[in-house]
């Protein structure tokens, strides 16, 4: 049995249930722990009543912690979003004696492989982490921190226990979104893991976290069906900055790292994903307008006080750059291409 958790709130509802179906479709033995982090969210979860899937709400995890709800008084509500990232996986070794090993999910992940292969990577080690691979042109990104917060896995032993209580200290202490020092949100934390603890893996397996800042370091094909990145086949995808632009039209994320957006990944990784998204849709009005591992808006005075400007020159922008970097994804193509 492999243990999961993720959270999310109710404008991210078909991103997190896309990732719920992907493990249903590729993990034979899965129990899954969702933080709903919205009455809304929460609500709809309930009413559709997922299978092998543990469902909390955000008092279950705050009740009687006093650091976390200090924590939550003093930033904003995405940073307090990110705060809860070792919370979670805390909360579970906690309460949840059978788990003997907890790895934490970014809801933005999709699978397109069993994950038993991370698994006999990680072997008897207590934490596991991945890597951004960023690619040659991009290591100045590494500002924001070598590693990615999408997969941690803590398992329910001394150094696991360890690394897991330090880094939900230090993200109470402090969670901001920017680059402060050796601080950045709750990832750059990951950077000290190897320094500070024993038996903590980097995970090496090429088709986990495969996303648009690291593609260009591999040969993507397509084999009997399968996706392969270089030789392996890809496990999960990270759709880190996958959003509607406007009507039909989707910003793949790609464009901001210069990467390439290949046919293979538009119909093979792409399509298949939003195929899941468009079944979860009715779960949210607000769906795919926010991330909620990404920045609010800059330009947060434009929006508030000039509304309609500020939609008009935020969709000009995205629309330029998306035809300027051809990254862009029209979903009425690709459901005739699927």
């Amino acid at each position: 049995m492999r243990y999961f958790c993720t959270y999310f709130d109710h404008r991210y509802l078909p991103q997190g249930m896309a990732l719920y179906d992907s493990l249903k479709r590729h993990c034979p033995s899965f129990h899954l722990w969702i933080l709903a982090l919205s009455p809304e969210c929460h609500e709809a979860l309930r009413q559709f009543r997922p299978d092998h899937v543990t469902l909390l709400r955000l008092e279950d995890i705050e009740n009687g912690d006093v650091d976390l709800l200090s924590a939550k008084q003093n930033r904003a509500l995405v940073e307090y979003y990110f705060t809860l990232s070792p919370s979670l996986p805390l909360y579970i070794l906690n309460h949840f004696d059978h788990v003997d090993m907890i790895t934490y999910l970014d809801s933005d992940l999709f699978f397109f492989g069993n994950p038993e292969p991370i698994y006999d990577e990680i072997g008897l080690n207590s934490v596991s982490i991945i890597a951004h691979r960023f690619p040659p042109r991009l290591k100045s990104f590494e500002k924001h921190g070598i590693y990615n917060v999408g997969w941690m896995s803590f398992r329910r032993d001394i150094n696991g226990f360890a690394c897991l209580q330090w880094y939900r200290d230090k993200c109470n202490e402090w969670c901001y979104d920017k680059i402060d020092g050796d601080r950045y949100a709750d990832q750059k934390y990951l950077d000290k893991f190897v320094q500070l603890f024993d038996q903590v893996h980097i995970i090496e397996h090429k088709g986990a976290n495969l996303a648009p800042w690291n593609v260009d370091n591999y040969y993507i094909t397509e084999r009997e069906g399968y996706i392969y990145v270089d030789e392996v086949p890809l496990i999960f995808f990270h759709f880190q900055g996958f959003k509607r632009v406007f009507f039909s039209y989707y910003d793949s994320g790609f464009a901001g790292y210069k990467s390439k957006f290949t046919k293979i990944i538009k119909n093979r990784i792409f399509v298949p994903y939003l195929q899941v998204l468009d079944r979860y849709e009715e779960f949210s009005n607000h769906s795919q307008n926010k991330t909620i591992r990404g920045s609010e808006s800059s330009h947060k005075i434009l929006k508030t006080t000039m509304p309609a400007l500020f939609k008009f020159l935020k969709t000009t922008k995205w629309v330029l750059r998306l035809i300027i970097s051809n990254s862009w994804l029209r979903w009425s193509e690709g459901r005739e291409r699927a």
